[in-house]
């Protein structure tokens, strides 16, 4: 009796492991994340990094059987979702001039990894409703494979220059810090995959030409939150960050950000800091 009892809790925990949409909880953001949306259904979740869309099948007008029925709602909501998802990935901000529709339209290669990717994206949640048809939501990491093949492929630089301007005020030269973190609220910063900050003077602060590709790839070029005090917190830029304030937005695309040159220069006056860029320890405080 006794190992019946546990041979059924094996199997009712195992069907909770293995039921759709369980396992990958944790990728679904909050009220408190940076999230835009895209297409018809999709939506960008900057802060955690997950672009989701959904679709809805309905079951056929005269199926076999319930099971049938349910099987083909489930299949026709998940090419809608498979389809809703590349529309909306396809309006993806990749840098201040470009989405990633840009890159699909100028290049077979990256056409066809993005299709790729989008059919490998992972299926969140299922929700039956009373009339028999499905709602499908499929998601998917901005980073890792998507980053791989849309981020500029400039390689890092090794010696990035080290401006003669003053230190902020307060900050000592050759400070070392673990981190930078922009405050950006109130600018009507837009997120993308490919930001760059610039000093007053247009000079690039940190961008592509900083970073370590391979770190980008997996972390992301930056992270995106709301909260200071959560920034602050943040693993990505540890415990001592450099809490700069943006002077404004640069572009049209409202993508890039300026900082003074005095904080510029603070940020530059350690070869330990121009490091921290390299691992894309930068988050961006928006709206």
């Amino acid at each position: 009796m006794w190992r019946t009892a546990m041979v059924f809790l094996a199997l009712i925990m195992g069907i909770l492991i293995l039921a759709p949409g369980s396992a990958p909880a944790q990728l679904v953001g909050t009220v408190k994340d940076v999230v835009d949306s895209v297409g018809s259904t999709g939506k960008v979740d900057w802060t955690t990094g997950v672009i989701t869309a959904v679709g809805i099948g309905a079951p056929p007008a005269q199926p076999a059987n319930a099971a049938q029925a349910r099987a083909m709602a489930e299949r026709a909501g998940q090419v809608v979702a498979y389809r809703n998802l590349l529309e909306a990935v396809k309006g993806v901000r990749v840098d201040s001039t470009t989405t990633v529709e840009n890159f699909i339209v100028t290049s077979d290669i990256i056409r066809t990894q993005v299709n790729g990717i989008i059919q490998g994206a992972t299926i969140m949640d299922k929700k039956y409703m009373s009339d028999g048809s499905v709602e499908i939501t499929v998601g998917m990491k901005l980073t890792g494979a998507l980053a791989e093949a849309l981020l500029p492929k400039t390689p890092p630089s090794s010696a990035a220059p080290i401006t003669s301007e003053q230190p902020a005020a307060g900050a000592a030269a050759g400070q070392l810090y673990t981190g930078l973190v922009v405050d950006a609220r109130g600018l009507g910063v837009r997120p993308a995959m490919a930001p760059k900050i610039l000093n007053e003077d247009g000079k690039e602060i940190y961008g592509s030409a900083y970073i370590n590709r391979d770190w980008a790839v997996r972390e992301g070029m930056v992270g995106y939150l709301k909260d200071p005090a959560a920034a602050q917190a943040n693993p990505r830029v540890t415990d001592k960050p450099l809490m700069v304030k943006a002077l404004k937005v640069s572009g049209e695309g409202r993508v890039d950000t300026v900082i003074s040159n005095a904080d510029a220069a603070t940020l530059q006056s350690a070869a330990q800091n121009l490091s921290m860029l390299e691992k894309c320890r930068v988050i961006i405080l928006v709206d």
